[in-house]
Order: structure tokens, then C-alpha cells, then sequence
């Protein structure tokens, strides 16, 4: 069984590699539609709607070309590569909508940024 680590992994934005990226989420979910009839014996259900959320969190750097993309209300193609991207690395790609950007800092660590996104369609699995 194949498995892989956190620093495998890479993001896009608008065709650019996020540089200091320190983690990433994508969720997918389906609305749940109840399809039961008076006769049924038991509750029937279909699956509806799909939607996909993601984040992003990194050390700021506003001379990356990605980070600098990155603004809320802005639809970006998000690329998520969670082995890299090297032949036959899954990949998933979708185009989404920044609902979230925030930035903070303390004494002692970095400047972080870090967004959240909402799919605007279908999201593509495939390799690299």
C-alpha cells in the first residue's frame, strides 16, 4: 500500500505553484436527497448536488506570483497535487471562488497567509 508524506504535496493557483505552502485541505460533499415514497418500507435517498471546499495556508510572500493572485471574490483554477508532480501523481483540479484571505503574524514566527475557496463546478481527478 502506497502512502505519502505532507511535503509531497503542492498547490496551484491560476497556473502558478504556491511558494511556502505549509498545508492544504480539500472537502467534497453531495447533498442528500430523500426520495421516499408512502408505500416505502424504508427511507430511500439520491445523491444531488456536488460541492468542493479547499484551503490553503502559507508563509507570505508578496513576490509570489500564486500568493499574489490570491484575493477574495477572485475565481481562480485550483490544482491540488498531493504527490507532487511528477508522471502519473494524482491530481485534482477545479475552479473556485476565494470566499476567505487572511493574514497574521506573531513576535516569534512567520507571517502567515491563508485562504479557503468553494468550487464554481465539476472538479477533474486525474495523473500528472
Amino acid at each position: 500500500v502506497a502512502s505519502h508524506t505532507g511535503s509531497e504535496g503542492l498547490v496551484q493557483a491560476g497556473g502558478n505553484t504556491i511558494a511556502e505552502l505549509t498545508s492544504w485541505t480539500l472537502s467534497a460533499s453531495a447533498e442528500v436527497i430523500d426520495a421516499t415514497i408512502l408505500s416505502s418500507a424504508a427511507k430511500v435517498t439520491k445523491a444531488g448536488t456536488k460541492s468542493y471546499t479547499g484551503s490553503i495556508e502559507c508563509f507570505w510572500d508578496e513576490t509570489d506570483t500564486a500568493q499574489s493572485a490570491i484575493f477574495e471574490g477572485e475565481e481562480l483554477t485550483f490544482l491540488l497535487l498531493p504527490e507532487g508532480n511528477t508522471g502519473g501523481d494524482v491530481s485534482w483540479s477545479l475552479s473556485g471562488i476565494v470566499d476567505s484571505l487572511e493574514f497574521g503574524a506573531a513576535v516569534d514566527g512567520m507571517v502567515t497567509a491563508s485562504a479557503s475557496f468553494a468550487s464554481n463546478g465539476a472538479i477533474t481527478r486525474s495523473t500528472v
